[in-house]
């Protein structure tokens, strides 16, 4: 079955006006943490205020590769304009495209025209895949990304990414399955680098058991992150969950201390 981007409710895990919560996980964070890359966050919004709108991008340019300069500190807005690939601007909701010829592209190509990915069998094969994206369009002009401790009281994220390494993975995964009897607390699905971070856990808000989303695996956007590095990303009301139970799980314990020391 097909989910269906919807916009969050605010009593369903908008972080808006919430300063203490942010303040109380950015102390926790350092405490278990020792001070591990802070997440970043995404919010699809009406206007651009206060962020820097980011200028056109030219073809194919991977989005992946701007969320750098956010991890350092900055804020960005992106229209449509601003993503270079087609695939990016389809994943983040700005466009329902198909490029032409995706099968073929993602698989084995077309001889004498193009050399595809190969990242699937063969061109049915990604068709079977595209029936089960989500349908997902972006509610919003803007998507707005700014670091976790960059937020102000008017801000209302709706997606928390961590870039992490395994050991700091381990945590983040654990935590998400710490109140879920479900296996599946955390999840990894097919996609682009883009659709991992942004539309996946985005659509997670509108879901009775929200979860966590595992990514970065994507084979063209691993060249814009460190080689250690994948992503776990959460929807605001699971990531306040999180938060809320950090003092009551493993992170107390000793297990927990050992693999600290090597963060």
């Amino acid at each position: 079955m097909q989910r269906t981007a919807t916009e969050p409710a605010k009593d369903k895990g908008e972080l808006a006006m919430d300063k203490e919560l942010v303040e109380k996980f950015i102390h926790l964070w350092a405490k278990y943490f020792n001070g591990s890359e802070l997440p970043i966050t995404f919010c699809y919004a009406d206007q651009c205020h206060g962020f820097e709108l980011v200028e056109p991008a030219p073809q194919n340019q991977c989005f992946i590769g701007a969320l750098s300069r956010i991890r350092k500190g900055a804020s960005l807005c992106f229209e449509e304009k601003s993503i270079g690939c087609g695939g990016g601007k389809r994943y983040l909701g700005f466009t329902k495209q198909v490029e032409p010829n995706f099968e073929h592209f993602l698989s084995c190509g077309l001889p004498g025209q193009f050399e595809g990915l190969r990242y699937k069998k063969s061109p049915e094969l990604v068709r079977e895949a595209e029936k089960q994206l989500p349908s997902f369009e972006a509610p919003a002009r803007y998507l707005v990304s700014k670091r976790l401790d960059r937020l102000e009281e008017s801000d209302s994220p709706q997606v928390i990414v961590f870039f992490a390494q395994p050991d700091v993975l381990a945590g983040l995964f654990f935590l998400a399955n710490f109140d879920e009897a479900d296996v599946n607390g955390v999840f990894a699905p097919f996609a682009s680098g883009c659709a991992s971070i942004v539309l996946y856990p985005y659509l997670e808000n509108s879901s009775k058991n929200p979860r966590g989303v595992l990514g970065m695996f994507d084979i063209s956007a691993r060249p814009f992150v460190p080689g250690n590095i994948l992503t776990l990303a959460f929807p605001t009301n699971k990531f306040i969950r999180i938060v809320e139970n950090m003092e009551e799980s493993f992170l107390i314990g000793p297990f927990w201390e050992k693999v600290k020391k090597r963060l």
